[in-house]
C-alpha cells in the first residue's frame, strides 16, 4: 500500500483539529474525499492511489469525530454546519478555491450541504450511495422515500431508518452497544453485497421495536464469527480502521445522527441557486444497498430533478461500494472527470 503524507490543520482559533492525508502533484486539480460512518481517511486509499498516479492533488481527512481529528463529546460538534466549516478550512488551507469533491455514506450529508450553501467551491461532486435532496434534510425527508411495498407503515414506521430514529431515542444505549466490541462491530458492518437481499426489509428497520441492532443482541457478534471470504475491506486498513475506533470510540461518529433538525434548518435556510446544482455531479448508486436503497425506491428523484448535470452509475455492491468494487468506482469516477469536470 502506497505511503500518503500526514498533516493536522488546526482551525477555529485553535480549538479543532482536522488530520488528513494527501498525495499527488501540489500544482493538480484538487479531489477532497469525505468518509462516512464509521471510517477514516484511509479507507479511501485505493481511490488516493489512483488519482495522485492521474495528477490529482488528492486529500482525505478523517471527519470530525474520527481517527486523528477532534473527536469530543459535543453532539454540536458534528452538525453539518460545522462539518462544512472544516471543510472550507480545508480548502483555504489547501490554497484552492473549488474542489473536486467525492463522499461516501454521511460523507454525503456533507457534500450535499457543501453544494447546497456554497456552490461555488465546486469543479465537480461525487457521491456515493446517498443521494443529493434527502440526507441533508434530515430525517423527516428520508422517510418520504421509504418503499412501503417492502415496509409496510403498520410493521415499520421508520422503515430501513429505524436505526436514525433509535439514535435519537436511545443514544448512549445505542452508543455503549458498538463500544462493547468495535472490533465485532466492524468486522459485521464492512461485508460484500448480497444480491439476495435486494427488496427485503433492511437488518436495521426494526432497531427501535428490538431495542438495538442485530435484533436487540446485548453485543455485536464475535469478529471470529465471520469467515474472511466476507469481508470487503483489506485486512490493513481494516486494522487502523479499528484502533481509531478503539481510540475516539464510537459516541462522536454517532453524534452525527442527532443533528437531523439542525441539519435541516442550516441547509433549508442558506440553499442557492433554488438547490439547481449546476456544476458536474457524479453519483454512483450501490446495488444491494439495502438501506440506501435507491434502485426501487423514489430516494434518488430529488437529485435526478435538481442536478442539471447528473451522471448516474449502478455498481453490483453492498453499501461500501468504495471499498468492495474499488476498480469498478474508480472508472467510473475516471471516465466521468474526463467527460465532464476536466475539460
Amino acid at each position: 500500500m502506497p505511503s500518503f503524507s500526514e498533516h493536522d490543520l488546526v482551525y477555529e482559533d485553535g480549538s479543532k483539529t482536522l488530520h488528513y492525508l494527501s498525495a499527488g502533484p501540489d500544482n493538480g486539480d484538487l479531489m477532497i474525499f469525505m468518509h462516512g460512518w464509521p471510517g477514516i481517511g484511509k479507507t479511501w486509499h485505493d481511490q488516493l492511489t489512483e488519482f495522485s498516479k492521474r495528477g490529482f492533488k488528492v486529500v482525505a481527512p478523517d471527519m470530525p469525530g474520527y481517527g486523528g481529528s477532534t473527536a469530543r463529546k459535543v453532539a454540536t460538534d458534528y452538525a453539518q454546519e460545522q462539518i462544512t466549516k472544516a471543510m472550507l478550512a480545508l480548502l483555504k488551507h489547501l490554497g484552492y478555491n473549488q474542489a473536486i469533491w467525492v463522499a461516501h455514506d454521511w460523507g454525503c450529508g456533507t457534500l450535499w450541504t457543501l453544494a447546497r450553501t456554497h456552490p461555488e467551491v465546486f469543479k465537480g461532486a461525487c457521491g456515493m450511495t446517498v443521494p443529493y435532496g434527502v440526507l441533508e434534510l434530515g430525517l423527516e425527508e428520508a422517510l418520504k422515500h421509504v418503499d412501503r411495498n417492502v415496509y409496510p407503515e403498520d410493521q415499520y414506521k421508520y422503515g430501513q431508518w429505524s436505526y436514525q430514529a433509535y439514535y435519537e431515542q436511545n443514544f448512549e444505549k445505542a452508543t455503549e452497544w458498538f463500544d462493547k466490541d468495535p472490533r465485532g462491530f466492524l468486522r459485521a458492518a464492512f461485508t460484500k453485497g448480497n444480491p439476495a437481499a435486494v427488496g427485503k426489509p433492511a437488518p436495521m428497520s426494526r432497531a427501535v421495536e428490538d431495542g438495538g441492532w442485530m435484533g436487540g443482541i446485548e453485543r455485536p457478534i464475535p469478529a471470529s464469527a465471520i469467515p474472511d471470504e466476507y469481508a470487503c475491506i483489506d485486512k490493513e486498513t481494516f486494522e487502523e480502521l479499528v484502533a481509531a475506533m478503539e481510540k475516539t470510540g464510537f459516541w462522536p461518529g454517532d453524534a452525527w445522527y442527532i443533528n437531523h433538525k439542525a441539519n435541516r434548518a442550516y441547509n433549508l435556510e442558506n440553499t442557492k441557486n433554488d438547490a439547481r446544482l449546476k456544476f458536474p455531479v457524479l453519483f454512483i448508486e450501490a446495488k444491494y444497498d439495502t438501506v440506501c436503497e435507491t434502485v426501487n425506491s423514489t430516494l434518488a428523484t430529488p437529485m435526478k430533478e435538481l442536478c442539471e448535470d447528473l451522471t448516474y452509475v449502478s455498481i453490483a455492491a453492498g453499501h461500501f461500494v468504495p471499498v468492495e468494487k474499488h476498480e469498478e468506482v474508480n472508472q467510473a469516477m475516471a471516465e466521468w472527470l474526463e467527460a465532464k469536470v476536466r475539460g
